[in-house]
């Protein structure tokens, strides 16, 4: 199984036009972090694309392209390109770019988005929010397929037999569809035969087997080879030297971030006996070595992923201790669930 990390890139906004000293500082950050998951010996960075003055990350390719300078190993995806309010034209040029750039480490994961400031932001409407991914994405995978393409559809331009460069290095640029728990993009993803990445923020891990089981009905269905669908589980994580030591680390930031969201959407406000119902029986991995360890496993036990990412809130945590968690997560945990896994085929 591939083991990786996700961020979206947390700062506390500059609230200035120039001079963004958190945006600069964090983005040096990311690249640290990114450099240190390589050398642990990670499989997977991947950085999340938002429109927001509380994330750093509005093209997720272009710091993966400066991370792709200074790493060797580590596979370098989205997570995710917001699809439906990009040109995937424009998109599949910049991740073969960055495959280029990466000797062919480059992949997309291409979802609908869990905020929606990018609609007004690039001119489309709320009203086509299935619609357009579901075009964007059909247009994104045939230009992964061919060199030259036309095409037509109803929120693009037609593309009249034209050619699309450049293109990757790898054969094609893996992409995979990104979702959070509902039904029909799993089933599309699995008729399509595309990878799967499962966003688990909340409820027993359980509740997301059938999720997964539609997945590869659907695949199967189609026709598709089940064994050889990718699928991936991610979910919030944090790992410290002991497990009192990580909840009470995490928790502060955790907790503003949940809310924070949670206010913009209505949510009730969560507590702290909420983050340990969570942190125990629910997805959320933040303990020691030991328990995100055997954390991984149950949930490589409930759906046979073949990658698990960890996703790192890093808020008001000091950097130094996100650096010894990713550390320990890639010389730790990750030997022990390679092992475990190993020893279970």
């Amino acid at each position: 199984m591939e083991l990786g990390i996700s961020s979206f890139g947390e700062i506390k906004p500059d609230g200035t036009s120039g001079r963004a000293v958190n945006a600069h500082a964090r983005v040096q950050e990311l690249l640290e972090e990114i450099k240190l998951a390589d050398e642990v010996g990670l499989d997977v960075f991947a950085l999340g694309e938002h429109h927001r003055p509380d994330y750093v990350v509005s093209a997720p390719e272009v710091i993966l392209a400066a991370a792709a300078s200074i790493t060797k190993n580590i596979r370098l995806s989205s997570a995710v390109t917001v699809l439906s309010s990009v040109d995937p034209v424009r998109t599949f040029q910049n991740f073969a770019s960055l495959d280029l750039v990466s000797n062919g480490r480059a992949e997309i994961m291409a979802g609908r988005g869990s905020f929606i400031e990018s609609f007004p932001l690039f001119g489309y409407k709320l009203d086509d929010y299935d619609d357009l991914f579901t075009e964007k994405l059909e247009l994104l995978i045939k230009l992964n397929q061919s060199e030259r393409i036309e095409w037509r559809g109803k929120h693009r331009a037609s593309i009249p037999d034209v050619g699309v460069y450049p293109r990757p290095y790898q054969e094609a640029l893996p992409i995979w569809i990104a979702v959070g728990g509902t039904p029909a993009s799993a089933a599309r993803a699995g008729k399509l035969n595309i990878p799967m990445t499962v966003a688990m923020l909340g409820g027993p891990p359980d509740r997301f087997v059938p999720l997964v089981n539609l997945y590869r009905q659907s695949a199967q269905q189609a026709g598709h080879n089940v064994n050889a669908l990718p699928l991936c589980m991610n979910t919030h994580f944090y790992v410290s030297d002991t497990s009192q030591q990580a909840a009470d680390e995490l928790y502060p930031t955790y907790i503003a971030m949940m809310n924070r969201v949670g206010k913009e959407r209505g949510w009730s406000p969560m507590d702290r006996d909420q983050y340990e119902y969570l942190r125990t029986s629910g997805p959320l991995m933040a303990g020691s070595v030991e328990e995100v360890t055997e954390k991984i496993l149950y949930l490589y036990e409930l759906f046979k992923n073949t990658r698990f990412l960890a996703q790192f809130i890093n808020g008001d945590i000091p950097h130094q201790k996100v650096m010894h968690a990713i550390e320990l997560f890639g010389s730790k945990v990750a030997p022990a669930v390679r092992s475990a896994i190993a020893k279970a085929k």
